[in-house]
């Protein structure tokens, strides 16, 4: 891994380039957004570079991914790397894409740190740079060929055939292959991207979770509809799919990705806790989904929280997808409860009398406080580090505190 050489350099200087890794991050996309337009069309967020949320993880990936070279050597982060490349292959990052990151990175570095960067701090982290490149571009490739797909090459046709409203800001769209072959092989759990022309002419897309057993031949995206708030725009994304498709348009899919699904191996018959709060109820709904569709006798616990029974997107399929599972039980928690579920319980979830199975693995989707804080009180139950797999909307800010 990291040279002993390199290494020495990039403990001395890590406090220095992770203080200063937001101005850092600024200054690399405004170069590259600068010289490189073409990139804001169809690979990045707007949304999250007007909120610096994209600087953010970017920021927080390159300080975990040092940080983790500093604390094991001989070990590669293989979660950290894992959640990346999905994200990267989602979105039809390709090789050459690295070379066009490492020119204005590196240029932002040298321009914010000045004089700092010797020779020898450039070399090691440089070094630092390509060992985390490689990894990913290694590993994205693998996924390309998995999803047999070209690299890059993502996009497909697909035909709305339903559009459902599961409640007043929630939206299921029936999807259907245009072209008319099989659809590609997706995991419960996983997400696609969805890729829209917006009105301005610019492609923009947005990672939604499959909500409908992936096994099936029609998929189905469960889309929620980001309002603007005091502080941010509405959901341009969201917004649009929600206002203007209809039965018998065209979305453009990519292929299926994302790293944290069921393993549906015949010999896994373990525990599982499904853990989720609002809009991260879709993936659950997936994977109870194909659970049912196995006729899985595995058990299975599913948490979720949400305002209310009516703001509670496929609450419920969820209900009747567990009372078909012969060994699930499910519990609600609603901060406004309402007589649809009158065993709910009132306020925030609280594991807190909750039996959990022993050795379960434990799904969790939802908002990044939610999920610190069910993660917290599933460390204080005793239920290990390593059987809690959650998955994040958008950038994943939460990387720096949980790339160990």
């Amino acid at each position: 891994m990291l040279s002993a050489d390199s290494a020495a350099v990039v403990r001395a200087t890590l406090p220095a380039v992770a203080g200063a890794l937001d101005e850092i991050t600024t200054r690399f996309y405004e170069a590259m957004f600068r010289d490189r337009p073409e990139l804001l069309d169809g690979m990045f967020n707007r949304g999250n570079q007007a909120s610096g949320a994209q600087r953010q993880a970017l920021a927080g990936s390159i300080a975990a991914f040092a940080t983790a070279l500093l604390d094991n050597p001989d070990v590669r982060p293989d979660t950290l790397l894992a959640r990346i490349a999905h994200k990267h292959a989602s979105v039809g990052v390709t090789d050459d894409q690295y070379t066009i990151v490492h020119k204005y990175l590196f240029g932002a570095i040298a321009e914010t740190l000045g004089d700092a960067v010797t020779p020898e701090v450039a070399a090691a982290w440089d070094e630092v740079y390509w060992l985390m490149a490689g990894a990913l571009i290694g590993r994205e490739a693998c996924l390309y060929q998995e999803a047999r797909v070209e690299p890059g090459r993502i996009w497909r046709p697909w035909t709305v055939v339903e559009r459902r409203a599961e409640t007043p800001d929630v939206v299921s769209f029936l999807l259907r292959p245009t072209d008319g072959r099989r659809s590609p092989r997706a995991r419960a759990g996983q997400y696609v991207s969805v890729r829209v022309w917006m009105p301005d002419g610019v492609h923009q897309l947005r990672q939604y979770s499959l909500s409908s057993d992936p096994g099936r031949e029609l998929r189905r995206i469960t889309v929620k509809r980001v309002g603007a708030t005091a502080v941010a725009p509405g959901g341009e994304v969201s917004n649009l799919l929600h206002s203007r498709v209809r039965e018998g348009d065209r979305l453009y899919l990519s292929a299926p990705f994302g790293d944290v699904f069921l393993d549906d191996r015949a010999h896994d018959t373990g525990p599982l806790v499904l853990i989720s709060a609002g809009i991260g109820g879709t993936p659950m709904t997936a994977i109870l989904a194909h659970l049912e569709a196995e006729a899985s006798t595995r058990p299975v616990l599913v948490l979720h929280a949400d305002r209310s029974p009516a703001d509670h997107a496929l609450r419920a399929e969820t209900r009747d997808l567990v009372r078909q599972l012969p060994a699930a039980q499910a519990h609600f928690w609603y901060e406004k409860p309402g007589p649809e579920e009158p065993t709910a319980r009132e306020g925030l979830m609280d594991l807190t009398g909750v039996e959990l199975p022993e050795d379960a693995t434990v799904f969790l989707c939802g908002p990044l406080p939610f999920m610190r804080d069910l993660r917290a009180q599933l460390l204080g139950a005793g239920v290990p580090a390593q059987r809690i797999r959650y998955e994040v909307f958008g950038p994943d800010l939460w990387l720096p505190a949980t790339a160990a």
